[in-house]
């Protein structure tokens, strides 16, 4: 059938039988995951059916600024990206970005849902150390064991900071810092999106930052 397909970071075009390469994703911070691959090809496929260029759709993939709050990279230090993904206020929301990055330095809590992290063993290998926050902090403590380093950093502030200074110890050619709660933020936030704000605020206040978006709400 004709389309485009998604094959890892690759969209391919199917047309009169072939298979052409269309786009590759790979180095496109806004558009990292399977979930978002696919997204983009959706997004390909709406776009020439309404007759937008290949070139203009692929240097839309290119700028693509991704949104807010949800995988969101938001500054830069070195090879690290710090990565705003406050959305993710259960496990099912975090999966996703978990499964995106190979080296993660992970951020969590706030107020839980049911079931905890329990289901987000399989991505437990992926994170170098956790940072747990809010009134989670001990139950997702107690998930994580002795399966993940972590520490219970109590406030956003402190584990965006204690994160920051672990990571520039990392010897890997890359790793991120997340913001990823898997919780709710109402017991030290109004909602996601202040949470997520004042992740962006304490990354911007870090010294050596390169900012990717504006440090005040987070808009590009």
């Amino acid at each position: 059938a004709s389309g485009i397909y998604a094959e890892g970071t690759k969209l391919v075009q199917a047309a009169g039988g072939a298979m052409l390469p269309f786009a590759d994703l790979d180095g496109i911070q806004t558009l990292r995951g399977n979930h978002n691959a696919q997204n983009a090809a959706a997004a390909v496929a709406a776009c020439l059916a309404v007759g937008v260029s290949a070139a203009e759709i692929r240097a839309g993939l290119a700028s693509f600024p991704g949104l807010k709050h949800r995988m969101q990279p938001v500054g830069r230090r070195g090879r690290v990206v710090f990565v705003n993904d406050s959305k993710a206020t259960n496990a099912d929301a975090a999966a996703p970005a978990l499964s995106s990055y190979d080296r993660i330095y992970w951020i969590a809590g706030g107020l839980p849902k049911s079931g905890g992290i329990t289901t987000l063993a399989p991505y437990f290998p992926r994170i170098a150390k956790a940072y747990l926050i809010g009134e989670a902090a001990a139950e997702f403590a107690a998930t994580l064991g002795e399966a993940v380093p972590y520490e219970i950093s109590g406030t956003l502030e402190r584990a965006v900071a204690h994160a920051a200074a672990d990571v520039e110890r990392d010897e890997a050619a890359a790793a991120v810092v997340m913001l990823s709660p898997a919780c709710a933020s109402f017991d030290q936030y109004k909602n996601f999106e202040v949470r997520g704000d004042a992740f962006v605020s304490h990354v911007a206040a870090l010294d050596g930052m390169t900012m990717l978006i504006g440090p005040a709400t987070g808009e590009k």
